[in-house]
């Protein structure tokens, strides 16, 4: 009996760390959160592939098998990405504080 074994590839991970930290999928700006989110809450990978026309199905199905393998620090990296978000809304928020925005404003007016 002569068996045969098919050589078999083994492919890297899709998922990228870009300049800023953030995880994305491949070569597109698709997050790791992007994929995640919607699959945490039942979204078919078929439907999150549909949703980003960039990202490959494949890509989808190994960005959630790396996430269903490593969960616990997946879920520490989005607790940290959401807990960044709500810090730069703050600030973003403390930025456009319209009563600093309307003393501007008067003040430019009243020189002239």
């Amino acid at each position: 009996m002569v068996t045969m074994t098919a050589a078999v590839e083994i492919d890297p991970s899709p998922l990228r760390t870009d300049d800023h930290g953030v995880i994305r999928v491949g070569g597109t700006r698709v997050t790791l959160d992007q994929i995640v989110e919607p699959f945490r809450e039942g979204v078919t990978p078929e439907e999150i592939a549909l949703r980003y026309e960039t990202v490959d199905l494949a890509d989808v199905y190994a960005t959630i098998a790396y996430y269903l393998n490593h969960r616990e620090s997946v879920e520490g990296y989005l607790t940290e990405q959401a807990e960044n978000a709500a810090g730069a809304r703050r600030e973003h928020a403390q930025a456009l504080d319209m009563s600093v925005l309307r003393e501007r404003l008067l003040t430019r007016h009243s020189r002239g």
